[in-house]
């Protein structure tokens, strides 16, 4: 009984890290949003690189800007869903806690009903 509380403990620490990791990733992009936004009002056939899939692409600010745009909102959209996760998996685990502390609490006092004269 007790390794169920701990098995949601350590599903809510996964969650809780891949949500910082979800974060961090919309940070870096919302940060070269920013960047390549300004670059774009200037020189919008300026060459820029882009990592796809471990592979360095050459191309240009006008056509990463908007892919990065595109996959910033998924990113978000991506964080908050975990959020929403976390959030439901953080109110069962804690009914889960207060169902075994009734369940404890009707055992003891069953207990000590029989060994009561």
């Amino acid at each position: 009984m007790a390794a169920a509380p701990s098995k949601k403990q350590q599903e809510l620490q996964a969650i809780a890290e891949k949500i910082g990791e979800i974060e961090s990733d919309a940070d870096e992009h919302r940060l070269v949003i920013k960047t390549l936004s300004g670059v774009q009002e200037k020189e919008p056939e300026r060459t820029c690189f882009r990592l796809i899939g471990g592979i360095l692409v050459e191309k240009t600010v006008k056509e990463v800007l908007p892919t990065l745009e595109t996959t910033y909102e998924g990113v978000r959209s991506q964080a908050n869903a975990n959020l929403q996760l976390t959030k439901v998996l953080v109110d069962l685990a804690k009914q889960y806690r207060e169902k075994e502390l009734e369940m404890q609490k009707i055992q003891q006092e069953l207990g000590a009903q029989k060994g009561a004269p």
